[in-house]
């Protein structure tokens, strides 16, 4: 139970790691026409989770998982920096390393723990948020498989929050969405434990562009 509890409170809207702050890429989305409602939104998010970074941040969160296990420092400082490169934009290597460092003290400072207190030493600079959740969840003992899906679902909720301030779409379509792409993100968090790092990768080309472009947009609300 406490495990449970413990994983809604680190993914919860309020863990102060200002995730409010950042779109991902869709506000982008938003300016360039690709989103432009409910069914668009939907298709675009499906694709960020299953092709994009939503799959990738999975399989980095479990790896540092496995590295927490063994208490793996150059592991771990190794996975933290393939992360980081994997940033396509000045705005999401932000978006990851300023709530992947917001989340370790947030979590050393109300979750302590010796594993992860040892482990974040090796972690001096910037950190990617999906190592620091994978991390964290594994310094504590807490199973695998239910910090993947529960890390895919906040994902995805985040973003449909930031859609409903920027796109053409209310609350009783984000929740349409959040509940069609839900057995999405369960499907891939059950796959995820199979993967190797050599399975990192992504296909959303126009999200990568499109953070490119609102790095230079002329009315935004968000970071990225």
């Amino acid at each position: 139970m406490i495990d449970a509890l413990r994983l809604m409170a680190w993914l919860s809207p309020g863990y102060p790691v200002g995730a409010y702050a950042y779109s991902h890429g869709l506000e982008g989305a938003v300016e360039s026409g690709d989103v432009f409602g409910e069914a668009s939104l939907r298709a675009w998010l499906g694709d960020v989770l299953e092709q994009g970074s939503g799959r990738n941040d999975l399989i980095l969160a479990a790896h540092a998982h496995g590295t927490a296990l063994v208490e793996d420092s150059a592991a771990l400082a190794d996975l933290n920096d393939l992360a980081l490169a994997l940033a396509p934009s000045r705005e999401l290597h932000l978006e990851t390393s300023q709530q992947g460092r917001s989340f370790l003290d947030a979590t050393l400072a109300a979750w302590p723990t010796p594993a992860l207190a040892r482990l974040a030493e090796a972690l001096p600079g910037p950190v990617a948020y999906p190592v620091m959740v994978g991390l964290a969840a594994g310094a504590h003992g807490m199973a695998l498989p239910p910090t993947l899906a529960a890390f895919g679902l906040a994902f995805l909720q985040n973003l449909v929050s930031a859609a409903l301030r920027c796109a053409p779409i209310g609350q009783s379509a984000g929740t349409r969405v959040i509940a069609a792409l839900t057995p999405r993100v369960v499907a891939l968090a059950a796959g995820v434990p199979d993967l190797t790092l050599d399975d990192l990768g992504s296909a959303t080309l126009r999200l990568d562009l499109g953070s490119f472009r609102h790095e230079t947009q002329y009315s935004r609300i968000f970071r990225s």
